[in-house]
């Protein structure tokens, strides 16, 4: 009797299980939600695509100015910032989503049924319903919905991904398919045979979906910004994966600088969540000055995050394809967020109780030192009312200046003019500086104010990146009907035996077990029946009286053994031929990884001591391991 939970004997009511949880993944697909991303993706490939025709033929007035007209055009559609922004009463200022990766549709069938029936010697047609439903996954994962569901959709594809690359895949010899993906950020495409170059793009569009769900939180209330800083860190921790395991990427946006890049820009969105939430958890009283010092440095650090993004934004080869509206944006909140530091830094003077002396060199330390050019004036935070006020009136000087500067690049920006919501949070904020600045500017007062130093970052919170948990999605092999992945796989050359009949003599089979999924004959008694049968040390059992068992486990082959009579039993083994990877040492080529889990946290049990190492995560090379500069990405030899 084959036990329960194995896949060879488990009948109908386990696959239907299965393919029903698999269908209960699919509710994270959503045909619609990204239509008007696959849209604005084909039209932005087309005008790239006429971009270069025109620069290539660049002769006349004429054509600059069709190349002008599609660079504005161009610009409007990478400058959709707000189509992912929440529907809330709440006034926030917009976040940045990224767009997912398109791809072409795949053709699995033609190249796993070579492998099925010409490797594996299985008969290719009795797989078309595994083959299909790997393609219904991918196509499925096409357009994932905006939600937890379309993340867990996208897992489960690259979860899957894994799999088939760890049976199908070898160093010397790919799938043989062409994998199609569109650049996210000019559409231009791209093309590799590499597997990795498919789980690599999945990986980018786990990342991508993270940043639609994070610029779509109502950050109003503070169950939203929660949510979204949860987004943002997961976003950056998937960017900064993907950094850390590709060279040499076929497609601008995965490209290391690139992915630097979007990991400091969700980081920085991240950060400005924190300080959203800061202000929505107590409102600050203006007398408070020690909490209006610390919103002053929160403040300060989102700047500072912004900077760093704007800075990294305008060096090549990524200001060469990142989108205008986007450097623009960044540049608007950097200035935006400085500005905020000095209001606050104000309020804290101006409205601020006076604090204790002993604690003035610790609270000073929060202001940087005054600008080069300027004189020093007195202290960063002096105790009488008058100075107090008089560098509060320098410190607004300096928050009108950047918020009307932070106006002024959003009204450069064509794309940014439409953002309404923008405008208002510029506006409101110069409007509250403007007012608080009358109120402290008196008709005698002709002293020039003093120059107020900058306020150095500072937060009590840091929002790190947080990779992707793969294994909280929990799949099974597709394809494990085909066997345990420790032996039943592209890497592994074997040849069947069998039936071969083995009497049971006066002490037994004359063999002996070890391991699991397969069953390994671990020694064979010379002179005994199993010997004279013609079995050998090393074999597998995979059949018992008719009985698949790839995947049984130890003690249920002894049990259907010991149940034999006198009449004995009929076995069918496998050999591993000269050339195929032992299955205890595992394959480090790197494909699985430490972030993808074994097959038992998949579902299925792995063989106790054939059990495969830990991989790393993607297909290829990393840094450390490249040939010549100018290579294209390819799996890394095996060692």
């Amino acid at each position: 009797m084959v036990p329960e939970g194995r896949p060879d004997g488990a009948g109908a009511g386990e696959e239907s299980a299965r393919l029903q949880a698999a269908g209960s993944v699919r509710k994270g697909c959503d045909l619609l939600a990204n239509s008007q991303h696959g849209c604005l993706q084909s039209r932005r490939a087309q005008i790239h695509q006429q971009i270069n025709r025109e620069l290539r033929m660049r002769t006349g007035a004429e054509n600059l100015y069709s190349l002008q007209l599609l660079k504005e055009e161009l610009e409007g559609l990478d400058g959709n910032v707000d189509a992912d922004q929440p529907q809330s009463e709440g006034i926030t200022v917009p976040m940045i989503p990224l767009g997912l990766k398109e791809t072409k549709q795949l053709d699995w069938a033609t190249p796993l049924k070579e492998l099925i029936s010409g490797h594996f010697g299985e008969d290719s047609a009795s797989y078309e319903a595994e083959i299909r439903e790997l393609e219904d996954l991918r196509q499925a994962a096409r357009t994932p919905s905006r939600s937890e569901a379309g993340l867990e959709l996208l897992t489960a594809y690259y979860n899957q991904l894994c799999f088939q690359e760890a049976r199908f895949v070898t160093p010397a010899r790919s799938l043989g398919l062409l994998f199609h993906w569109y650049d996210s950020l000019t559409g231009v495409p791209a093309q590799q045979r590499a597997l990795a170059f498919e789980k690599g793009s999945v990986l980018f569009n786990i990342g991508a979906l993270h940043t639609q769900i994070g610029a779509r939180q109502d950050r109003s209330c503070p169950e939203g910004t929660s949510c979204a800083v949860e987004a943002f860190q997961r976003a950056a921790g998937a960017f900064s994966l993907l950094r850390e395991n590709f060279s040499h990427a076929p497609s601008p946006d995965m490209s290391p600088a690139s992915l630097c890049m979007l990991e400091q820009l969700m980081t920085a969105q991240a950060q400005e969540c924190v300080f959203e939430g800061l202000l929505l958890q107590a409102p600050v009283a203006p007398r408070d000055c020690l909490a209006q010092l610390h919103l002053a440095q929160e403040a300060a650090q989102v700047a500072a995050e912004y900077r760093l993004v704007h800075q990294t934004m305008a060096q090549p080869p990524v200001q060469d394809y990142v989108p205008f509206p986007w450097t623009t944006l960044v540049h608007v909140k950097a200035e935006y967020f400085r500005a905020l530091a000095h209001y606050h830094a104000a309020l804290a003077l101006c409205d601020g109780a006076p604090v204790a002396e002993a604690e003035l060199p610790a609270l000073e330390q929060i202001f940087l030192g005054l600008p080069a050019s300027s004189e020093p004036r007195g202290p960063a935070l002096p105790q009488e009312q008058e100075d107090r006020r008089k560098l509060g009136k320098a410190h607004l000087k300096r928050a009108i200046l950047g918020q009307e500067e932070a106006l002024r690049l959003h009204a450069v920006c064509r794309a940014l003019r439409r953002v309404d919501l923008l405008q208002v949070v510029l506006a409101q904020a110069l409007r509250r500086s403007l007012a608080k600045y009358s109120e402290l500017d008196l008709e005698d007062d002709f002293c020039e104010a003093a120059e107020a130093p900058d306020v150095r970052p500072k937060t009590q919170r840091r929002p790190e990146g947080r990779a992707p948990s793969f294994s909280r999605v929990k799949v099974a092999d597709i394809f494990h009907r085909l066997g345990p992945l420790s032996v039943f796989s592209a890497r592994n050359r074997w040849r069947l035996a069998g039936p071969i009949h083995v009497a049971r003599g006066e002490g037994g089979f004359g063999f002996t077990l070890r391991g699991d999924a397969p069953v390994l004959i671990a020694a064979v008694v010379p002179g005994g029946r199993a010997a004279a049968a013609g079995l050998k040390e090393g074999d597998y059992i995979v059949s018992v009286n008719g009985q698949p068992c790839r995947w049984w486990k130890h003690a249920d082959v002894v049990a259907q053994l010991k149940g034999v009579g006198d009449e004995g039993v009929s076995l069918q083994v496998l050999t591993l031929l000269p050339g195929a990877e032992p299955p205890g040492s595992g394959d480090r080529r790197p494909a699985l990884g430490a972030l993808l889990r074994s097959q038992k946290e998949c579902g299925w049990e792995t063989p106790g001591p054939a059990q495969a190492s830990p991989r790393p995560l993607l297909g290829w090379n990393r840094k450390a391991k490249r040939g010549k500069a100018g290579r294209r990405l390819s799996p890394a030899p095996h060692p």
